[in-house]
């Protein structure tokens, strides 16, 4: 069974307040102490702790910046842990930026294969999945002309398309229903809920909160990094939107 335990996770990230220095900057500098610090520490996320099990679906809520798609970046060993640790037991498949691994010079057949050993695929699963990938983008005739050339909707079909072709374990969304025609969306949408309904896990950052009490079992309110509160979707919801106290 699957299972995702992450325990006092902090991740933090430098900011540097300086520019680059010039070369006569650097030398002046020896002898110039200077009085503020080129730096600060940001903790995007703080000090968080939850489990998960098979069967939950959890959407993460809270305003732009409050380290919700930090947090899924983190599962997704994009970012490692400053402090704390991650523990997932379970294929993960991220659906966080789509297509970031595609190489614009090749084309959208090479791309299913790039960006597929990016995503975890063997050579040998990527054949088999590769007709159904190219079907469902509906890009048959487009498959072998560079992904540079693609419309955005092109772009972003064979993308989503390699992205849900393997169901997983561990299903990881952030902000995924962005764009689209609507007749693709229609489709998307549909393929999502298959997968969600055979992931053990999923787990959703999006600021639809219909969305994310129809799919969600539970609700994870996240603010400047901590957690403030985990609980039914109704319940975190509404202490949300009402903008309840922080608490510690």
């Amino acid at each position: 069974m699957s299972n995702v335990s992450i325990v006092d996770l902090s991740i933090k990230f430098r900011i540097y307040h300086d520019s680059t220095p010039s070369f006569k900057d650097y030398f002046t500098g020896i002898f110039k102490r200077k009085s503020t610090s080129a730096y600060s520490d940001f903790l995007a996320v703080n000090n968080v702790s939850f489990n998960l099990n098979a069967g939950d679906r959890v959407g993460i809520v809270g305003h732009n910046g409050a380290g919700k798609s930090t947090l899924l970046k983190a599962l997704c060993r994009i970012y490692e842990p400053s402090d704390g640790t991650i523990k997932v037991s379970g294929r993960i498949a991220p659906l966080l930026e789509i297509g970031a691994g595609f190489h614009p010079e090749f084309s959208g057949r090479e791309n299913i294969y790039l960006n597929g050993s990016i995503l975890g695929y063997s050579k040998a699963q990527l054949a088999e999945i590769e007709p159904e990938v190219i079907a469902f983008a509906e890009l048959e005739e487009f498959i072998d002309t560079p992904v540079k050339y693609y419309s955005t909707g092109m772009y972003m079909r064979l993308a989503f398309s390699l992205a849900t072709a393997v169901h997983p374990e561990v299903l990881i969304l952030d902000e995924i229903f962005a764009g689209g025609d609507a007749a693709f969306m229609e489709k998307a949408k549909a393929r999502m809920h298959s997968m969600i309904d055979k992931a053990d896990i999923m787990i959703m950052v999006s600021h639809d909160h219909n969305l994310v009490k129809t799919l969600c079992n539970r609700v994870i309110w996240m603010d400047h990094g901590k957690m403030v509160a985990d609980g039914s979707p109704d319940e975190v919801i509404e202490m949300y939107l009402k903008g309840a106290p922080q608490h510690g």
